[in-house]
């Protein structure tokens, strides 16, 4: 008889997490486990979860979001807590849940949850704190968030890098995220003139959510230094800013105008045609200024075939393997970027063998089917009350 799995997710975009999610839920061995969703809102990764025959529900859960980081937001977050406890807990209980898995951490209900069920509490770590929320409340939350996580029955952490923050506890265990789709880039002349980019230029890409830590001000600086700007080289940011942002997107375009960059540095917004912006693409930067623990748009980039420049810090060195699938360099240096982009630039044969190898490799250590089937090991043995199992790691480590 199948067991349930209770998934909470904080929201129902189509951005890494999202597409784990839906990676996940809809890759469980049905034999085995049966999955259900609890999403805030509704969205487009709520009918793909329909599709996929995974019911869904929706409840405004206990989000931590930045805007809380204060005394009066803890209050605010406990009342929310409280009240998860006593209606998503009530849905747990009624259809059976043996396992509630947060998919991330920023879901802050999951334990109340479980408890009320008597299930088992699994929280997916996808984000990397230390070190990343700056002062003020921020630092101090990050203790208390920390031993609140701690007491999950496990802690699934996306990369090394996020493992790190909860040592030496044995319940922290290294589960790296699986690419969900395997981009194949459009034909280059037909991406380029569907966004009507020059055939002859040099184009770099930046995936993902436009935020004030993901980078995209130091690709635009980059875009401005000597190295690219010298070829007319081409930005393109595609992604959109989460409910709240804006302001970051308006900064973002008032920096491109001051930096002269003008058709240069194109935001694109949010795409669902990621094939098209590869396929346009000579290369990805993925230049995170705070720790990033193991952005998904950097394994679909790898995936894709597309030589990757990434800041060498959090999960990236996880990816990146240097000087054979990208290049690493310091964070929140935009002419270490636009030097390494301009490498790439001169010579595309290297680029190319770059990205082919990135291409085997991501798909070969980021494989969707061995994270699903070490995520469903774990399940396995919570449930007969076995402490969590550090994964296999050769795959990780350069050979």
């Amino acid at each position: 008889m199948p067991r349930r799995v209770l998934f909470l997710h904080s929201s129902a975009g189509l951005y890494g997490a999202d597409l784990e999610l839906l990676g996940l839920a809809r890759g469980l061995d049905r034999r085995r486990y049966e999955p259900a969703v609890v999403l805030p809102e509704r969205g487009r990764l709520a009918s793909l979860l329909e599709e996929a025959q995974v019911p869904v529900q929706i409840a405004p859960l206990a989000i931590l979001r930045r805007g809380l980081l204060s005394p009066r937001g803890a209050v605010q977050l406990a009342a929310r807590v409280a009240r998860d406890r006593h209606v998503v807990g009530a849905l747990a209980a009624r259809l059976g849940a043996a396992i509630v898995h947060s998919n991330t951490s920023v879901v802050l209900g999951g334990r109340a949850i479980a408890a009320r069920a008597g299930a088992v509490n699994v929280v997916h770590v996808r984000e990397i704190y230390a070190g990343a929320a700056g002062g003020g409340a921020g630092e101090r939350l990050w203790p208390l968030l920390r031993r609140r996580l701690l007491r999950s029955d496990a802690l699934l952490c996306v990369s090394a890098a996020v493992a790190a923050q909860f040592a030496p506890s044995p319940r922290a265990v290294v589960v790296h995220g699986g690419v969900v789709r395997v981009p194949e880039p459009a034909p280059r002349h037909e991406a380029r003139a569907a966004l009507g980019l020059p055939a002859d230029r040099f184009v770099v890409a930046l995936l993902g959510r436009v935020s004030d830590w993901k980078g995209q001000d130091v690709l635009a600086r980059a875009l401005a230094e000597a190295p690219l700007a010298e070829l007319g080289a081409i930005g393109l940011v595609a992604g959109d800013v989460v409910p709240g942002g804006e302001e970051v997107k308006r900064a973002l375009g008032a920096l491109g105008e001051h930096l002269g960059l003008g058709d240069r540095l194109r935001l694109l917004g949010f795409r669902d045609d990621v094939e098209t912006v590869l396929g346009a693409a000579d290369a990805v930067a993925v230049p995170s200024t705070r720790p990033d623990p193991l952005p998904n748009s950097a394994l679909e980039a790898a995936a894709g075939g597309l030589p990757l420049v990434a800041s060498a810090h959090g999960g990236l060195p996880e990816i990146v393997r240097e000087g054979v699938t990208g290049r690493l360099v310091a964070p929140g240096d935009p002419l270490a970027l636009a030097t390494a982009l301009r490498a790439l630039a001169d010579d595309p044969a290297g680029a190319r063998r770059m990205g082919r190898a990135g291409a085997e490799d991501s798909r070969r250590r980021f494989n969707l089917d061995r994270t699903l089937a070490e995520v469903q090991d774990l399940y396995d043995r919570l449930l007969v009350g076995e402490a969590p199992r550090q994964a296999e790691t050769a795959r990780f480590v350069d050979p």
